[in-house]
């Protein structure tokens, strides 16, 4: 794993011997400028022997006479390549279906596709030498925040720790102010982080603040996901100066929506609600999954948020040769109004 993972597979190579980025992403000579539509054909290309995608599409919740172009956001759990191949034991998975020289592209087809303008990612453990240099050149601003004690680095070959990474499009928002956050549990540090950035929209002039995380795994850790989300809330409250400021929080809870930190995220003084509510027929139901994978332990059934059948995904479910994550992407399109709206 660790020997073949440096660079990028075939045409995506040229990206990372011409022009090593820093970890900000700025503008700077000698930096070339990717084309996303000649992108997603490499994807393509290199996929031609997978079986087709999963096909999703977008549910216009509600006409709106909208002020501002809309931007489009991304939330993602991405499966790190160290935990997929060495640790989580999805026996129903072929190996070679999560080979990185492939897996990879499936990655990027699937954010490629749908043209995020903010991108909120967890368990990235290629940020480095895949989506930081990609990224920046399809003009991103990118930030990652590492695991302290990631369970990459117990896997042999891995490719360094996973972590949290925020990306948004430098043409449609300017960085303002940021953070990163190691979330502290019954005032014990725990390894799970956050980061949280207040971002200006240039179109609109208004200011938003955008929160990535992803919260302890595992049933039986429901006390500590709740400090954690506490932890979270508390610094978010400062940050937005209440609700001043719209908030967006993106991330894997690891959570049930019966659990306590639902209850704290949805019941806190911040107005957060969940956005994919919104794709049930009263708009109160959550989605029945966004996660659902075969491990020896049985399958794991997790009720957070959305998208395809059981039939359309499979009866072996994820990941697979046609779906890079055991994780569902889930995407929402947003624009500014006079009252701001808050989602969780």
């Amino acid at each position: 794993m660790g020997r073949v993972t440096s660079r990028l597979y075939s045409p995506l190579a040229p990206t990372l011997s011409r022009s090593p980025l820093p970890l900000s992403c700025p503008e700077q000579p000698g930096t070339e400028p990717r084309i996303p539509e000649e992108l997603l054909k490499e994807c393509r290309e290199v996929l031609c022997k997978r079986p087709p995608r999963l096909k999703r599409a977008f549910l216009l919740l509600a006409k709106n006479s909208r002020r501002h172009q809309p931007f489009r956001v991304m939330q993602w759990n991405i499966l790190a390549q160290a935990l997929g191949e060495g640790t989580d034991s999805f026996i129903q998975c072929p190996l070679d279906a999560l080979n990185w020289a492939e897996r990879k592209y499936l990655i990027l087809e699937e954010i490629l596709t749908y043209r995020p303008d903010i991108v909120c990612l967890q368990e990235v453990d290629h940020y480095f030498d895949t989506f930081r240099p990609i990224f920046c050149s399809l003009g991103y601003h990118g930030t990652f925040q590492p695991k302290p004690r990631s369970p990459c680095l117990q896997v042999e070959g891995n490719n360094g720790p996973d972590g949290c990474a925020l990306f948004f499009r430098k043409e449609r928002f300017q960085l303002v102010d940021a953070f990163s956050l190691r979330l502290v549990a019954m005032r014990v540090k725990t390894n799970q982080v956050a980061i949280v950035q207040k971002l200006r929209c240039r179109d609109s002039g208004q200011l938003l603040c955008v929160a990535v995380t992803h919260l302890k795994a595992r049933s039986g850790c429901e006390r500590l996901r709740s400090a954690q989300g506490s932890h979270l809330l508390h610094h978010l409250r400062r940050f937005t100066q209440g609700t001043r400021i719209p908030l967006l929080v993106c991330g894997d809870f690891n959570t049930e929506h019966g659990e306590d930190v639902y209850r704290r995220f949805s019941s806190s003084s911040l107005s957060l609600a969940s956005a994919c509510r919104l794709l049930s027929a009263d708009g109160q139901a959550e989605p029945p999954y966004t996660t659902w994978k075969i491990r020896s332990s049985g399958e794991s059934l997790d009720s957070v948020l959305d998208f395809p059948t059981g039939e359309k995904i499979g009866p072996d479910r994820l990941p697979s040769y046609s779906y890079p994550s055991d994780h569902l992407s889930l995407f929402c399109d947003l624009s500014f109004q006079e009252k701001p709206v808050r989602l969780l």
